[in-house]
């Protein structure tokens, strides 16, 4: 499988993003993504740095991440939306939040390496 594959626990945080994305979509601008263009924007924007993670699978949270590969603008954005969305995940999506919380924030992020550097 390629590193870089949305397969498994990324499939998972890809779907996670969707649904915070998709909330606060709904709450803030009476949309959805596919009909709002900020957060298509947003959405495509998360989607491709899932892809070009340079950890890939072993990928930690981003917030436990030592690379920062969401820029400036988007990385706010995407803050604002988490903090709208987070409290509103454990009603709406329960296994996913409980997953998040339980699972993928006990991950530690791997060493930063020539491997693992991205290219900026």
């Amino acid at each position: 499988m390629a590193r870089n594959a949305l397969a498994g626990r990324l499939a998972r945080e890809r779907k996670t993003i969707d649904a915070m994305i998709a909330i606060d979509c709904r709450d803030v601008h009476g949309a959805t993504p596919a009909s709002c263009e900020a957060c298509g924007g947003l959405r495509a924007y998360a989607h491709d740095r899932l892809v070009k993670c340079p950890f890939g699978l072993d990928k930690p949270t981003c917030l436990d991440c030592t690379v920062h590969c969401y820029h400036g603008e988007m990385r706010e954005r995407v803050r604002v939306v988490m903090r709208h969305a987070g409290p509103r995940m454990l009603l709406r999506h329960p296994i996913l939040t409980l997953l998040h919380l339980y699972w993928d924030s006990r991950r530690v992020a791997p060493p930063l390496t020539a491997a693992t550097r991205p290219g900026r």
